[in-house]
């Protein structure tokens, strides 16, 4: 009797856990249904106003004048993004595997805690450490660099990124079972050899799905950006000068008493249904990118 009692209660509290996740599940997709819903909708009356070709191939933002290219934000948007790939990528796969590779217990257990704490550091401290470090520094080695510029801005976001990368890669280099390196090793193969030709290949889903998240990171950035790199439209190649970013412009004209129902009110969610198109592709590529180079050990 106690016996068949305890079974029911433990089905009471499968059953209450299915639910619970099922419900969570519903929650998350509903939410991310209904933001697309919400930009779709007030996206639509800028775009009865503003052709879809002018908003996506303008080369001017200046959306008081009537102009709403939107290639100016997206240049200092790509720039941005690219310019601290090229800083947390090569470093935080660097430092992934000399954590997990090379680094004695002892150190890997001080410096991982020391990188995701950095991780939590608000970002607009990065942002005056790139007005009152970075810009300085960088005024130094290029004397015409504008006061807010855009390689300061990828100069902290790749700062902001590294731990990220890092922490991620060094997760997937540990979960490759130590009998593929210590075999390669066993035939003959050095040490870096072995992290060369099987690690990286065995972990490389998960080494992937960090450079999209950091970059997916990248560009969602705001408050370091805004601080680093400004807020005027540019349209540039130029990482001296500066820029605004997708993500600053929609935090900066909706921080003032916007009208409801113009035209300035509806760039907000145009700009913020090309920001969320832009973030989704690249999740399905780093989707895309870990279905391909998965692979199961027994």
């Amino acid at each position: 009797m106690m016996l068949r009692s305890k079974r029911g209660n433990q089905r009471l509290i499968e059953q209450f856990i299915q639910g619970g996740t099922f419900s969570a599940t519903l929650v998350s997709a509903f939410t991310t249904i209904g933001i697309v819903v919400v930009l779709l909708l007030n996206s639509l009356p800028f775009f009865q106003q503003v052709s879809v070709g002018e908003f996506l191939t303008g080369r001017e933002w200046q959306p008081a004048g009537g102009k709403f290219g939107i290639l100016p934000l997206v240049s200092s948007t790509l720039l941005i993004t690219l310019g601290s790939a090229f800083i947390s990528i090569p470093l935080g796969l660097m430092v992934g595997i000399f954590l997990a590779e090379y680094a004695p217990r002892k150190v890997r257990n001080v410096v991982k805690p020391a990188l995701e704490l950095l991780a939590g550091v608000p970002t607009v401290v990065y942002g005056y450490f790139a007005l009152t470090v970075v810009t300085p520094f960088l005024r130094g080695i290029f004397p015409t660099i504008a006061p807010l510029n855009l390689l300061a801005g990828a100069i902290v976001v790749g700062i902001m990124t590294l731990p990220l990368v890092s922490s991620l890669c060094e997760d997937a280099i540990s979960s490759v079972p130590r009998s593929l390196p210590d075999g390669a090793v066993a035939m003959g193969a050095t040490k870096f050899e072995s992290i060369k030709d099987v690690v990286i290949p065995a972990a490389l889903s998960g080494i992937v799905a960090s450079f999209i998240l950091a970059i997916s990171r990248a560009v969602g950035e705001v408050m370091a950006v805004a601080m680093a790199a400004g807020l005027m439209p540019n349209l540039t190649a130029n990482f001296l000068d500066g820029g605004m970013t997708m993500t600053a412009y929609i935090v900066n004209t909706s921080k003032g008493d916007l009208p409801r129902g113009g035209i300035d009110y509806f760039t907000v969610f145009a700009v913020g249904l090309t920001l969320f198109f832009i973030t989704l592709g690249l999740n399905l590529l780093a989707n895309k990118f870990v279905r391909k180079y998965r692979q199961v050990y027994s």
